[in-house]
């Protein structure tokens, strides 16, 4: 740190940016989601608009969190407000969220952006034939290096389409260094470069235009479904109908071609979902519309009636809501999961419903008992919010585990509404027990009773504030 001549880079770990380098030339570099930022990261929910920053102070350099939602680890450590960095050493944004290491370089690596500036060197030309000049062979390897180096850099960019850019710039210069024999080679290497890349758009078309009407079929057998009566027997032909469809459209994304060419964009709020169920592993390709549809409604819920409730959860109650996300994460749970107790109490110890549940977690007595807390005799650990809360992270864990593999999480939080025996009941009217533990498959054949496909939309629309409330004005 005390050698001025050192360079400082911050290079992405994971993330479709991985291998990304970033020069820390300013007293102060600004990291999160919003366009401001000096490095933005668009492509993870769990990073904030302003998450954090690095300080340069002479010739150190400090990591400060900006009071982030789901808070700044260093090296594993989760960084209070400000710390020293050491280099070499690794910044992570949430506690699984993207990582970014710090290191100290003395000397740069090439900018992309420059050509490369070789040595001139004599040319010798034959009565009969013109020689490749000295030297020009090395030129002309170091500059298909920097072209493939350069297409690498812009895939992972996400700026897939600039390699015929970068190659035909390489060529170009090429071209301007060379004899009229390396020309000839150069132009037959053109010709075969526009012929590849032809038949490359026009096979990328050919997949794009198949996909989309995969997707049009996906979205016809939606709206069918959800127009669907309870119990029709033509339900479950639809829903094998769909996953035909949904199989189709996730073969056709493997493909290498597709996966090369495709910067697909969809909905804001259908991404950030579908970046939440695959962290809770109930992933799947088509969003039923519906959810997607009740999700919307609870978010501009929160944001209008309910705004109270998340102002508070996420001003004056943000350090209780730490002390939650910390407990879920120390219990190897999804720390978001802690956002239920929004939807249960919003964050009101003293709220009692008419079952007789108390507390944060709105646990019943016997339930309570059961995970250890102590009800009566003038104690009711129901109202301490540390213990209530690890409680809830045994009781939640216990409701995963009897719920099985697959979208277990989604069926679990439908237990903690309605409670895990009337769960079971609804979804054994299903004979298949493959599809009883397939939430999506049972939020379509409406195998769950409507409360329960109201509450789980409202989960996930507090979770998605919690995670980005400058995203919903928050």
């Amino acid at each position: 740190m005390e050698n001025a001549n050192l360079n400082a880079w911050l290079v992405h770990k994971s993330g479709r940016l991985a291998g990304t380098r970033h020069s820390l030339r300013d007293d102060v570099t600004r990291i999160g989601r919003s366009a401001e930022n000096d490095v933005i990261i668009t492509d993870a929910a769990i990073v904030s608009g302003h998450h954090v920053e690095i300080r340069k102070q002479g010739t150190t350099y400090r990591l400060c969190d900006l009071n982030s939602t789901n808070g700044t680890y260093l090296n594993g450590q989760r960084v209070a407000e400000e710390v020293l960095l050491d280099p070499p050493c690794v910044i992570r944004m949430g506690a699984d969220g993207p990582e970014l290491s710090f290191v100290l370089e003395d000397a740069p690596p090439v900018d992309l952006n420059q050509t490369i500036l070789a040595p001139s060197a004599p040319l010798v030309i034959a009565p009969e034939e013109e020689t490749e000049p000295v030297g020009m062979s090395k030129v002309h390897d170091d500059l298909l290096s920097e072209a493939v180096e350069r297409a690498r850099v812009a895939r992972r960019m996400g700026t897939g389409d600039s390699t015929v850019v970068i190659m035909r710039q390489m060529l170009d210069t090429a071209l301007h260094r060379t004899g009229r024999k390396f020309k000839a080679v150069i132009a037959v290497l053109v010709c075969a470069l526009a012929g590849t890349s032809a038949y490359g758009f026009w096979k990328i078309q050919g997949l794009k235009k198949e996909k989309g009407q995969i997707d049009g079929q996906i979205q016809q057998v939606e709206v069918m479904l959800a127009h669907a009566k309870e119990d029709a027997p033509e339900t479950d032909q639809l829903i094998d109908q769909l996953d035909q469809y949904q199989d189709e459209a996730v073969a056709l994304q493997s493909n290498l071609l597709y996966r090369v060419a495709s910067f697909e964009h969809e909905e804001a709020i259908k991404h950030e979902i579908r970046t939440l169920m695959k962290e809770f592993g109930a992933e799947t390709y088509s969003i039923p519309p519906e959810f997607v549809a009740s999700v919307k409604h609870f978010i501009e819920q929160n944001q209008g009636p309910d705004r109270s409730n998340m102002e508070r959860a996420l001003g004056q109650a943000s350090k209780q809501m730490d002390v939650m996300r910390r407990i879920f994460e120390e219990n190897n749970l999804p720390p978001d999961l802690a956002y239920i107790v929004l939807v249960e109490s919003a964050l009101t110890s003293g709220s009692v419903s008419s079952a007789g549940a108390v507390g944060l977690w709105q646990f019943t007595p016997v339930t309570a008992r059961g995970y250890g807390l102590r009800v009566g005799n003038g104690v009711d650990e129901r109202l301490d919010t540390a213990k209530c809360t690890r409680a809830a992270c045994k009781y939640i864990r216990d409701l995963i585990l009897d719920f099985g593999a697959g979208s277990s999480v989604m069926l679990a939080l439908a237990a903690y509404n309605l409670g895990p025996a009337k769960v079971k009941t609804a979804i054994r009217k299903v004979n298949d027990p493959i599809k009883q533990r397939n939430f999506w498959y049972l939020y379509r054949a409406r195998a769950v009773p409507p409360e329960t496909r109201e509450y789980v939309p409202k989960v996930i629309a507090v979770m998605l504030i919690g995670r980005n409330p400058e995203h919903y004005g928050l």
